[in-house]
């Protein structure tokens, strides 16, 4: 939905994003550092390798991507309704 358009590296396994709307924000990944594939990041020049890919989400090298929406969440403070209004629950009647 949102791309991001620019990302800064932080001190401490933050990251600062700028979206596409012009929405920013920090997010910090420190705690996922070291667990599964964010064992890559225990080297931390690797995470300072950070690139945004073709549809605006985060990429280390092929080992890692992180989505821009769920980051776009953190950041505004949103629920995933609040971006896409079809995950609504309706109310059923048999």
């Amino acid at each position: 939905m949102y791309k991001i358009t620019n990302v800064t590296v932080l001190e401490g396994y933050k990251l600062k994003l700028e979206y596409s709307d012009g929405k920013q924000g920090t997010v910090d990944l420190s705690h996922l550092v070291g667990k599964g594939v964010f064992s890559l990041w225990n080297d931390y020049k690797a995470f300072q390798n950070v690139k945004i890919g073709s549809s605006g989400e985060l990429l280390w090298s092929d080992q890692v991507d992180l989505c821009p929406d769920s980051l776009y969440l953190q950041i505004t403070h949103q629920e995933p309704e609040d971006l896409f209004p079809n995950l609504k629950r309706k109310a059923a009647y048999a």
